[in-house]
């Protein structure tokens, strides 16, 4: 047995070396460059090298596929339907003119009005253009992910060979690295602001505050291997307003603040959530609610007015929409942060889904399983727009206000502009919908009150 002895030193001497050069490698060229928010250029040569591998693997799944004689789907992003916006009475109007003689001014019922309300239905079947927003895009090139390619079928050995290379990469190194980094930026983040928070109130606590979540932030987006392009810096949000932005993960948050100062905003949660919450707020005054308390529409105004009417206070980051959307638009905004009367921030985001899928469906994925989706991607890459401040115009209505702002995002961040309620991911569509179509519809034949009394 004692011919084992020098075996075991040997192990036990290789673990500590391999965990030492670890932690040297973290430190030197991944924690140390985020604390000081500095890069080598490894990420950007790493997407550089990505996408020339993607580029040849797509053009290789294309060429074996003509060579069996096989269909590639391909995904259209703006439905199957050609659509364009007309209204309601313009489109019946139309199908008046091409089916009878009658006037169309016409206020009178007719049976090919039923044609258009079916056409409507079996277009909607076919092609919602709302369901679809909450599941995730198909890509059109191959990622050598088989979760993001329909394509997915064996075309050659140095392909499959590739694919496995892969596989081996993202799970046995850069899931591990990125499980240390995530780890270590939720500590640092934990017992920093712990410290942060024993200090007195004043500007040592607010500057160290704000560096303490920059850092720690920082950490967690190398977690992700995350390349972020922020565009129009000086449009970033001041202290005493509201940032607003579209809403496609819970990792939204953490590409906002790794660039800026914010006060969060959310519902208490128990478990490591609840601790790290608990710790956040020591060292800076985010708002938290009870679950109880989130339903109260009044309690809520209230907390968020007395916040940015301290133009001390840092600005509040809010996701109006309520719910996570594909990044392919945005959908309605809820209008609560728009009655208050502050400054508005606008910010637009985009990802690129070709490194990694951020979007969170959250019916389908639990967040654990989301996150171990994340760490195992090849990168998270998005751009980031700051756009010019926004204030509520005299006599524009919460939603008319709500509206314009988004419209703002959409436009810059190339998404499609929705006017759905994001909240029918898990709701049945309001019966208002409804009644609004019915409206529109008996305005057209019955006429205004003027038309009537006209009449």
């Amino acid at each position: 047995m004692g011919f084992l002895l020098p075996f075991d030193n040997l192990v036990c001497i290789l673990l500590g070396i391999s965990f030492t050069v670890w932690i040297t490698l973290l430190l030197v060229f991944i924690i140390v460059p985020a604390i000081f928010g500095v890069s080598f250029g490894i990420r950007k040569l790493y997407m550089k090298t990505l996408l020339k591998v993607f580029e040849w693997a797509t053009l290789r799944i294309e060429r074996g596929a003509r060579e069996r004689k096989h269909l590639i789907y391909k995904s259209n992003a703006n439905g199957i339907i050609e659509k364009e916006p007309t209204s309601l009475e313009e489109e019946i109007k139309e199908m008046r003119r091409s089916g009878s003689n009658r006037a169309l001014d016409s206020r009178e019922f007719e049976m090919s009005d039923i044609f258009y309300f079916c056409r409507k239905g079996v277009e909607t079947i076919v092609d919602d253009e709302v369901t679809k927003r909450f599941s995730a895009e198909e890509l059109e090139s191959w990622n050598l992910m088989t979760r993001t390619n329909n394509n997915f079928q064996y075309i050659s050995l140095r392909l499959t060979i590739l694919w496995g290379l892969g596989v081996f990469v993202r799970y046995c190194f850069l899931l591990p690295l990125r499980v240390t980094l995530a780890f270590t930026g939720i500590s640092l983040l934990v017992i920093g602001t712990t410290i942060v928070g024993y200090l007195p109130n004043g500007w040592l606590k607010d500057f160290l505050s704000k560096h303490v979540h920059l850092m720690c932030y920082r950490i967690c987006v190398r977690a992700l291997t995350a390349i972020i392009h922020y565009h129009d810096s000086e449009n970033r949000p001041k202290n005493g307003g509201i940032c607003v932005a579209n809403h496609t993960s819970p990792i939204d948050v953490i590409i906002l603040a790794s660039d800026g100062f914010y006060a969060m905003v959310g519902q208490i949660h128990g478990g490591l959530m609840g601790v790290i919450q608990r710790a956040m707020v020591k060292a800076c005054p985010h708002i938290w609610f009870e679950r109880s308390e989130v339903r109260d529409r009044i309690l809520v105004a209230r907390r968020l007015s007395e916040h940015v009417r301290d133009q001390v206070k840092l600005p509040i980051l809010i996701f109006p929409e309520g719910t996570c959307i594909n990044n392919t638009s945005v959908m309605m905004f809820k209008k609560g942060s728009f009655e208050i009367g502050a400054t508005v921030h606008p910010v637009a985001i985009k990802y690129d889904p070709l490194f990694g899928e951020a979007f969170w469906n959250s019916s389908k994925y639990g967040m654990v399983n989301y996150l171990l989706r994340m760490m195992t991607s090849w990168a998270i890459v998005c751009s980031v727009w700051y756009l010019p401040p926004m204030i509520r115009e005299e006599g524009e209505a919460a939603v008319q206000f709500a509206n314009r702002v988004k419209a703002a995002i959409a436009r810059q961040g190339g998404l499609v502009d929705l006017l759905w309620d994001g909240g029918l991911k898990r709701e049945k569509v309001k019966d208002t919908y409804k009644e609004e179509q019915q409206k529109l519809y008996s305005r057209m034949i019955v006429g205004s009150h003027k038309d009537r009394s006209r009449s």
